[in-house]
């Protein structure tokens, strides 16, 4: 499959697209496409034979506001009404999760902001999060903690799951922990 540039008047926004991106994050979006529209060719916007949009629905959507009037696409009109469906939805769909050590070591913290991503600011005095339950030290005692861990030790212990082992040598009978 090759990708083509065509006007963006010549694509339809798919109505029936299950992903949005609203305010502030669609700002970053359009923002990040604007400093670095190689992305757009890197990843174009997939369209089906009727040129509406099977991936890159927001991304068409911040092309439009950025001012592009020609995007990249790649054409699919191979893909079954079935497989248009399932490729909206995992074309949409995060499997992974950031692996924060990598991040935090490798990249700067600003950068990542300003590529887009939320990246919590743990220095910040406004750095406060939230415990549930809302408690104060104050109100929970010593005893109570360790009556309390004493409880989901023995708890953890009756939870634990055992199973049936024979030896095959002398045919002894015993558990082991799962």
């Amino acid at each position: 499959m090759k990708t083509q540039k065509v006007k963006v008047s010549q694509i339809k926004s798919n109505p029936n697209n299950p992903r949005i991106i609203k305010d502030d994050n669609f700002k970053k979006l359009v923002k990040s496409i604007l400093e670095f529209p190689k992305m757009l060719e890197i990843r174009p916007i997939v369209v089906n034979s009727e040129m509406v949009v099977l991936g890159g629905n927001m991304r068409l959507k911040a092309c439009i506001e950025a001012g592009f009037k020609e995007v990249l696409i790649l054409k699919r009109d191979d893909l079954t009404e079935e497989e248009q469906k399932e490729f909206i939805i995992k074309d949409n769909v995060g499997f992974g999760e950031w692996d924060w050590d990598i991040l935090a070591n490798e990249y700067e913290a600003d950068l990542l902001h300003d590529w887009g991503m939320n990246v919590p600011n743990f220095d910040s005095e406004s750095y406060n999060p939230v415990l549930d339950p809302l408690t104060n030290y104050d109100d929970v005692t010593k005893e109570q903690i360790q009556k309390e861990a004493e409880r989901l030790a023995n708890q953890m212990l009756k939870d634990r799951k055992k199973v049936e082992v024979i030896c095959p040598d002398c045919g002894t009978e015993f558990q082991i922990d799962a």
